[in-house]
């Protein structure tokens, strides 16, 4: 198969538009247009990242041309800093007419003799100075000092003035300003942005369109070491702001099978897996694009998937990018249970059996049966049903603490069940478990911290005892905290553990919890080293998969358990600050 990537450009005319953004365009540019007398106006076009702000605004911007009204764009992400403000002038001055910036500078100049010979050019020979010469002329007028730039509303509203009545018998003309991505710059953009449109071009004929999340902008995002009176500013830029809506679901879905169409995987996707996109991708268009591109990226580059059959492909990293936590979960394996997938499937039909929503036929009740018993647990008697609601009880003890909520989404159970179907989904699995595919993809907040500062030793003086029997598979950790100071000594049994601890100081212990066939191994050695008193510091049980049982004896043990890399660190931070504590 082919495949294509798809670009990250807004829609830019109504017949791009599948996410039913039209009407509200068409509804927005009305109001716009029948408001130019109450100009200068600023809206707020308020939204997420990557859920449809500059696409409806491009669309409004279609809508005004189309009845007559000026407008400009100006890429607030463009600029940096204080040249944000004189960027912003310059764009709005360059869409006057050229004649009306000419009298404009020409007057600047007659107010200053001494410098009106050495422009003589402006007037005498003004055809060679064009409309940016005469944009940079009146900006360098009125941007030398202090003075001039008080003078510098006063002009620019004589200049828009100007502009706007200078239109013979028709109605005032309106310039209409669209500024885009500011809630992605720096604090210092913000707010020379924000100047330039409340301050400098907050005058008659001019109205700005702003697409930003306002949360980013709030006290709690960009601007949060804001003072008091700058967060007052704030406030009074937007006279109002229009929130967009998420887009319907058929849009949505009618929006990924476009886009599955341009890349080439549209044969690849059935009406579930459309459905789930459109709603695990928390209705993001941008966010939908790139999970389509990482499809056709992965197929086309990843050698890992040579074998495979491309529906393989796209279901598992449908997996892996919609349901990171069961992927992580299904790639780690586990010494007892190393097929996640068919884990989960034994477990719905024992849950749909013992709370007796499903009618338990042979096969139903032998899958319930191996599910029970499969997790060190009694067999439930088929003929005392009032007794499966305490046996499902038990049994989700020793499930991952997610499997009850994924048992609930049906785009989940869907997905597990056709990529179980697949006929080479236990050589896929293996393959997986190996570490031939990549970790979970665009999930940063579960990697390992890089640290704020260079040469930053947080863990300095730390001595950390770390046990695992595939000790490979922390490397990146260990390497991270050695790098940030701390002593890293590994084991891959618990009697080299011993050894270590009977002859080293150590601190802190990172574990695993099953090891080969022994599935409580960590909660074992830590039983044994508290009782003999050879350790009682704190541990922190790093593992594949976290159940209620687990969480249960970890607190037993006075320990912390989890599966994820940022909640480790976050866990490794808290026991060096008890250490710290105990050594004052």
């Amino acid at each position: 198969m082919e495949f294509s990537l798809l670009n990250d450009e807004p829609v830019t005319g109504p017949s791009a538009d599948l996410l039913g953004a039209g009407q509200a365009a068409r509804q927005l540019a009305r109001l716009l247009h029948d408001s130019r007398a109450a100009t200068p106006l600023t809206l707020a076009v308020d939204a997420g990242w990557g859920m449809g702000k500059s696409s409806l605004m491009r669309l409004v911007e279609v809508e005004l041309r189309q009845k007559g009204v000026e407008t400009v764009w100006y890429n607030a992400w463009t600029s940096t800093g204080t040249d944000a403000l004189e960027g912003l002038i310059k764009t709005v001055l360059m869409k006057l007419d050229e004649r009306v910036m000419r009298r404009a500078v020409a007057g600047l100049t007659g107010k200053k003799p001494w410098l009106a010979a050495a422009r003589a050019t402006l007037t005498v020979a003004g055809a060679t100075v064009g409309l940016a010469g005469l944009v940079d002329r009146f900006w360098e007028e009125l941007s030398v000092d202090a003075k001039a730039r008080n003078d510098l509303r006063d002009e620019l509203r004589k200049v828009a003035t100007a502009w706007a009545e200078e239109t013979g018998d028709r109605p005032r003309r309106m310039l209409v300003v669209f500024v885009d991505d500011l809630d992605r710059c720096a604090e210092e953009t913000v707010l020379a942005v924000c100047e330039a449109v409340k301050v400098y071009l907050d005058v008659p004929g001019l109205a700005f369109v702003i697409g930003c999340d306002r949360s980013a902008l709030g006290p709690s995002g960009l601007l949060r070491d804001l003072r008091p009176a700058g967060s007052a500013f704030m406030e009074k830029i937007f006279q109002t702001s229009y929130r967009l809506p998420v887009a319907a679901g058929e849009h949505l879905e009618a929006y990924v099978r476009h886009c599955a169409e341009r890349s080439g995987l549209r044969e690849l996707l059935d009406d579930g897996l459309v459905r789930l996109i459109a709603a695990r991708s928390a209705r993001n268009p941008r966010r939908i694009k790139r999970l389509i591109n990482g499809f056709g990226l992965e197929c086309a580059l990843n050698p890992v998937w040579a074998r495979f059959a491309p529906e393989a492909v796209v279901r598992t990293l449908l997996l892996q990018h919609l349901y990171g936590d069961f992927y992580r979960l299904l790639v780690s394996g586990d010494g007892t249970y190393a097929h996640a997938a068919r884990e989960f499937l034994e477990y719905r039909t024992a849950r749909r059996v013992l709370s007796r929503v499903a009618h338990a036929d042979e096969e139903a009740w032998h899958t319930t049966v191996a599910s029970v018993t499969g997790h060190g647990l009694a067999a439930p008697e088929s003929g005392d049903p009032e007794k499966w609601e305490t046996v499902l009880a038990r049994l989700e003890e020793e499930l991952p603490t997610a499997f009850p909520v994924l048992a609930r989404d049906h785009g989940f159970v869907h997905l597990v069940e056709e990529w179980m179907r697949l006929p080479q989904v236990d050589a896929l699995v293996r393959r997986l478990q190996e570490g031939g595919a990549a970790p979970v993809a665009g999930r940063p907040e579960e990697d390992p911290p890089t640290g704020q500062e260079d040469g930053r030793d947080e863990y300095r003086d730390v001595s950390v005892l770390w046990v695992d029997d595939y000790p490979e598979q922390n490397a990146t950790h260990v390497r991270h905290l050695r790098a940030h100071g701390a002593d890293v000594l590994v084991a891959q049994s618990g009697p080299t553990a011993d050894r270590i601890l009977s002859t080293h100081p150590v601190d802190l212990v990172i574990s695993d919890v099953t090891r080969g066939t022994e599935r409580d191994a960590g909660f074992a050695d830590l039983a044994a080293w508290r009782t003999r008193g050879l350790f009682d510091g704190p541990v922190v049980f790093f593992v594949g998969r976290v159940t209620p049982a687990r969480e249960q004896r970890s607190r037993e043990l006075g320990a912390r358990i989890t599966s994820g890399s940022s909640v480790l660190f976050q866990h490794i931070d808290a026991a060096c600050a008890e250490i710290r504590q105990r050594r004052s």
